[in-house]
């Protein structure tokens, strides 16, 4: 693909022209023209419309959708990959119907605008904004973030114009098309993986807190302990043969590092439930990694693939009742699989991992970490023996979640 240099594609976009953003082949494997909003003109509104033909959104930060009074459609998103559509709306004054590029032009420029009130714009409207996660692409490997992060490196207000990029059948323009219609229209085109190469040049959003020695069953560990500067939990990392964390980020491994991504899960981990086989796929864990001499087990506290323990066991007595544990998730408003890998992504980058042997039976794992710098080597099977009271639920991962598992059993990953 012919990407261009950051720096080329931050200088585009100060001078208001478009650039072309690239997901992850593996997302959603389209392409967005993006634009920053503070230089939006009714002629590049047209030029969306026209030209890329998708949806046209406002991608904006949380907090500034907060300050504008622009909530999420809906208090439970479901959609596959959880994008958060906020309210609509038009600026109040300087508009007609709405509908018009001009009028599009200046409902956006008005919220970009410092100065801007709430009361200074109505709802529904015209503009559809998309609220960007904290920590932008270290989190979420998403067009959204992308296009806010690269205004914010470019200097500009963290505000983005972007639109899917279809093809005149109407279908999402994939890679080939984009590179037709990056010949035809002049612009130059970077991909979201670029974005977090760039802000990984520039930040971290893990702080290392303190590390101590962990005498366990299966041996001692390092024990790592995290804060994260875009969530609330504290994360922990044990390690064992790996460098101390100050050490870790100016260290190049040679060969891959054998690596568990493991969330809490405090009724299978503590607790011994034979609801799923957490705890035994922890501990098996620790017992490889030992015997190896050196890896990671991150754990991280992402309780009920990141529902949470309330809802985790208000989705038990669903499946108590017959639901099956993604009926369940969805039953309560909440995806199959809440969890996303950002910044377990930036733990390991700070243990030194850069490439890695991942134990995991669940596929989302490892595009999940490759998202965000890391290289995968190989898949590691985790296999623990099914019980009684889990074969259901593992059958369910097995067909539902595509988790590779075989069809009489295996571990939940």
């Amino acid at each position: 693909m012919p990407y261009h240099p950051i720096q080329e594609i931050l200088e585009d976009l100060r001078a208001g022209r478009m650039i072309i953003l690239q997901d992850d082949p593996r997302r959603e494997n389209e392409g967005d023209l993006v634009m920053a909003a503070e230089k939006v003109t009714p002629e590049a509104i047209h030029f969306f419309l026209k030209e890329a033909r998708g949806k046209m959104c406002l991608c904006m930060p949380e907090d500034r959708a907060d300050q504008l009074h622009l909530p999420v459609q809906v208090t439970r998103n479901t959609s596959f990959h959880h994008t958060a559509f906020a309210v609509t709306f038009d600026a109040r004054e300087g508009v007609g119907t709405g509908e018009s590029a001009r009028d599009r032009a200046v409902s956006i420029l008005k919220a970009c605008d410092p100065a801007c009130r709430p009361d200074d714009l109505v709802k529904p409207g015209h503009v559809d904004p998309l609220r960007a996660r904290p920590g932008g692409v270290l989190v979420r490997t998403g067009q959204t973030e992308g296009s806010v992060d690269l205004c914010r490196l470019a200097g500009l207000k963290p505000m983005a114009v972007i639109s899917v990029i279809l093809r005149e059948d109407g279908e999402a323009a994939l890679l080939p098309d984009l590179e037709r219609f990056q010949a035809r229209t002049g612009l130059k085109m970077c991909s979201v993986a670029d974005v977090v190469r760039a802000r990984r040049e520039r930040e971290r959003l893990v702080e290392h807190v303190v590390t101590v020695k962990l005498p366990t069953d299966a041996g001692e560990f390092d024990c790592h302990l995290y804060r994260s500067v875009v969530d609330e939990p504290l994360h922990l990392a044990l390690t064992v043969g790996m460098p101390a964390p100050e050490k870790g980020r100016e260290l190049r491994h040679g060969d891959p590092i054998l690596v568990r991504a493991h969330s809490e899960c405090l009724t299978g981990d503590i607790f011994g439930s034979a609801r799923c086989d957490c705890g035994p796929q922890l501990r098996e864990a620790m017992r490889r990694i030992r015997a190896e001499g050196r890896g990671v087990i991150l754990y991280m506290r992402q309780e009920g693939r990141g529902i949470g323990l309330e809802a985790k066991l208000k989705a038990y007595h669903l499946q108590e009742a017959g639901l099956d544990t993604v009926e369940a998730n969805e039953k309560l408003g909440f995806r199959a699989d809440e969890r996303d890998y950002g910044v377990g992504a930036q733990i390991l980058l700070d243990l030194g991992v850069r490439r890695m042997r991942l134990m995991t039976n669940n596929p989302k794992k490892l595009y999940g970490l490759e998202g965000f710098g890391l290289e995968v080597s190989e898949r590691v099977p985790i296999d623990i023996p099914p019980r009684p009271e889990n074969a259901r639920y593992l059958e369910v991962k097995r067909r539902k979640m595509g988790h590779l598992l075989p069809e009489a059993g295996g571990a939940p990953g």
